[in-house]
């Protein structure tokens, strides 16, 4: 999760933050024995097709005699001295997607996954009268950090959209409770950046009221389960959420200064602190200057067991990844074994439903809440953010309690569950490759966030199907030849860039080559919201990243972008049909035209590229 600039979290760093820049991804440290090299690109011209029928030979998937559709038309054929000859459909970019007529569809596999990410705020407002909960305020600008209105009502009400791209299992942003108020925004603090995205925790236990209600959640997780789809929610252990102005004078921690100079307001003397805005001349950063980081009262927030900050009574950050602070937040004290109680400011939060356990530490307590929610609803997995940044053992920890706590809610819930597999985590490490690393076998990590994709893969093959094949076979041959490891491969990411945007230059026929070759990836994939229907980049300002998390384009979706979105369901239905796809073998079986096969156990297909129409 990229952070906003943020000015002051620390006193005793104020001056080194006054001239930091921050609007960087956070997890950046040097990744060099993680990253694989995709190679050079091939340069060739790629095959054009006239639209004719093509012959292929199939003998190494199909037997003779055998009965042949291709997936994408619905065409039919008999496989004849080890051939097949069928015309790809018109809107289909050359392909035949084969496969046995009478095969049915694969059981779920984590390893052929195909997971949908969405920011839930930005994507449906299924309740507007949870738009402005704890007194949140749109900012009558470009809205480009504030709650858009998304809730899991209008999630739940597109569940039947995602579940038409192939999708079986959804990845959502943290439902549960974010800091109420903002920080400023970007470099230049140019806009007021609230929690919409999730990534500022500040009470684990309860639900954020701008997400919905606790019955509005299982009723998502109810609706997700009958359509087959699995929930991985997103989790961070590593840090809660900044210190805001509207926290601070509803949870009664922290302190203002009298004034900073005799010539500017006094904040202290607001009636809704979260209701300021900047002098003239100033900007959202600037909030910081009437803030009293050496005051004592500062005990009243999270405490000194909890996290650490550098501000009166608090530890100061380290310089190793597991004890820095990321852009100036709060880093939890997970590696240590003293007993914490509850944060401080609990005492003065009514709603929470945190309980204090005698001898609980940090990590029990983080483990146990983020736990409760699989025990509670069936959450499936979790997507977990900032991974480096936390122990291993940690990590380690918290899957033993996933594991247990979603086996309890089956056994709990049989006529709910969809199957007996146990609970599923992946990672963001950032810049982590198709390589087998320590995540797995000490964190106990099921898959990592694959960076490589879409920065050394993707172009290419973009501009010619055939030029995946070497993609195709390495991730195959790396990552289906070990049953313990697994990556988790994105075209577009909210921390990254929009492919459509900046790969495709927001091109609609040219980005509609890229939907084959990567939902053909061996591995799990990881569809960014509006990706099938090439979501345009919003208003960004000084934070090149929130253009990123724009809203999602319904209205949009007629003409071109209709059939962009035809064109990824069929493709990924066909894979959701076949667990051979992302965990099987693979195998060019022709250069001209190009064509590959896919083998797992009795599951067996063919893709045949006929080459771009004309």
């Amino acid at each position: 999760m990229k952070h906003p600039f943020h000015y002051a979290a620390m006193a005793s760093a104020l001056t080194l933050m006054l001239g930091a820049c921050a609007t960087g991804d956070v997890d950046t440290a040097t990744t060099g024995p993680i990253v694989a090299s995709s190679g050079s690109v091939s340069q060739a011209q790629c095959s054009r097709w006239n639209g004719e029928e093509v012959s292929v030979n199939v003998s190494k998937a199909f037997s003779d005699g055998e009965l042949i559709r291709d997936f994408y038309s619905g065409q039919e054929t008999t496989v004849r001295n080890g051939k097949v000859a069928l015309t790809p459909a018109a809107d289909s970019e050359g392909l035949l997607l084969l496969e046995r007529v009478d095969s049915k569809e694969s059981s779920f596999s984590w390893d052929n996954a195909n997971v949908y990410f969405v920011i839930t705020d930005r994507f449906e407002n299924g309740d507007p009268s949870n738009d402005n909960s704890y007194g949140r305020k749109p900012d009558g600008a470009n809205e480009i950090g504030t709650f858009h209105g998304g809730d899991l009502k209008g999630l739940t009400s597109k569940l039947d959209h995602i579940a038409s791209l192939g999708t079986n299992a959804i990845w959502v942003t943290a439902p549960y409770e974010q800091v109420h108020g903002w920080t400023g925004g970007g470099i230049r603090g140019d806009f007021k950046h609230y929690a919409y995205h999730g990534y500022y925790a500040m009470d684990y236990t309860t639900m954020d009221a701008n997400m919905g209600t606790e019955e509005d959640f299982r009723t998502f997780v109810d609706a997700a389960h009958e359509r087959g789809i699995r929930v991985v929610m997103d989790i961070v252990m590593n840090h809660p959420g900044y210190a805001t102005l509207q926290d601070m004078q509803e949870f009664k921690f922290g302190k203002m200064r009298a004034t900073v100079k005799s010539t500017e307001e006094v904040l202290g003397v607001e009636e809704h602190w979260t209701d300021w805005e900047p002098p003239k001349g100033k900007n959202y950063h600037y909030f910081n200057r009437y803030i009293n980081y050496e005051s004592s009262e500062w005990g009243n927030w999270w405490g000194q067991a909890w996290v650490r900050a550098g501000i009166a009574g608090y530890d100061s950050p380290g310089e190793s990844e597991q004890k820095m602070s990321l852009a100036y937040l709060p880093d939890f004290k997970t590696e240590s074994s003293n007993e914490s109680g509850l944060p401080n400011f609990y005492k003065n939060k009514p709603d929470t439903k945190a309980v204090e356990i005698p001898g609980y530490t940090v990590r029990q307590y983080l483990v146990k809440w983020l736990s409760d929610w699989v025990r509670e609803y069936g959450v499936d997995g979790f997507r977990i953010d900032t991974a480096k940044h936390v122990e291993m053992d940690a990590w380690a920890e918290l899957k033993d309690a996933g594991v247990a706590a979603l086996a309890e809610w089956k056994a709990n819930n049989p006529d709910k569950k969809l199957d007996d597999l146990p609970f599923w985590t992946t990672g963001e490490v950032w810049g982590h490759g198709v390589t087998k690393s320590g995540y797995f076998s000490h964190g106990k990590f099921d898959s990592i966030i694959n960076f490589t994709y879409q920065t050394e893969d993707a172009d290419k093959a973009m501009r010619c199907f055939s030029n995946a094949e070497s993609t195709f076979q390495r991730y195959a041959n790396k990552v289906n030849s070990d049953t313990q490891f697994n990556v988790l491969s994105y075209l577009s990411s909210h921390d990254t860039r929009l492919f459509f945007h900046k790969d495709a230059k927001s091109d609609l026929s040219t980005y509609k080559r890229i939907a084959a070759p990567f939902l053909l990836l061996p591995g799990a994939v990881q569809v960014y919201y509006g990706d099938e229907t090439a979501r345009p980049f919003g208003v960004t300002g000084s934070d090149k990243h929130q253009g990123t998390r724009s809203d999602m384009n319904w209205d949009q979706i007629v003409d071109e972008r209709a059939e962009l979105l035809a064109h990824w369901q069929k493709v990924g239905q066909f894979r959701k049909r076949h667990y051979a796809i992302g965990a099987g073998s693979h195998e060019q079986i022709s250069d001209a035209p190009y064509a590959f096969a896919r083998y797992a156990g009795d599951d067996a297909v063919v893709v045949v590229f006929a080459g771009q129409p004309e």
